[in-house]
C-alpha cells in the first residue's frame, strides 16, 4: 500500500477497496492496517471509497483515534461522502475527525508518495 505525505506532514491512507463498507468484519482489520501509522504519524484516512458504515466501524475509527493520540499523533478522515458524513455527525464525530479542509491524496503537487515500509 501507498501512503502520502501532505504538506502538514500528515500521512494520509487511502482506504482500501475492501473498506467499501466499514461495519462489523471490516472493523478490527482496519485499526490493525493504521495502528502502525497512527503510531508513527499523524494520519488521515481517506474515506472517498467508503460507502457505509455501521456502530463497528464507528467504533473502529475511535479507536484509531484514541491509538493515535496515545502516541502523541493526531487522526482524522478526509473525503468522506455524504452518507458518512451523515452518520459522523449524527453521533457527534463529524467535529472531531473530519477535515473540512480538501484533501486531495492523489494530486502530484501537493504530496509526496512513498511506499510504507
Amino acid at each position: 500500500m501507498n501512503t502520502i505525505m501532505n504538506p502538514v506532514n500528515e500521512i494520509i491512507v487511502p482506504a482500501p477497496v475492501e473498506f467499501i463498507e466499514l461495519v462489523r468484519g471490516n472493523d478490527q482489520r482496519l485499526v490493525q492496517m493504521l495502528d502502525p501509522f497512527v503510531r508513527e504519524h499523524s494520519t488521515v484516512l481517506d474515506m472517498g471509497r467508503v460507502r457505509r458504515i455501521d456502530a463497528a466501524g464507528i467504533a473502529a475509527l475511535i479507536a484509531t483515534y484514541g491509538n493515535a493520540r496515545t502516541a502523541g499523533n493526531t487522526f482524522r478522515v478526509c473525503n468522506v461522502t455524504p452518507h458518512v458524513a451523515e452518520i459522523l455527525r449524527l453521533v457527534g464525530l463529524d467535529n472531531i475527525l473530519v477535515t473540512r479542509e480538501e484533501v486531495r491524496a492523489r494530486h502530484p503537487n501537493c504530496c509526496l508518495e512513498y511506499p510504507a515500509a
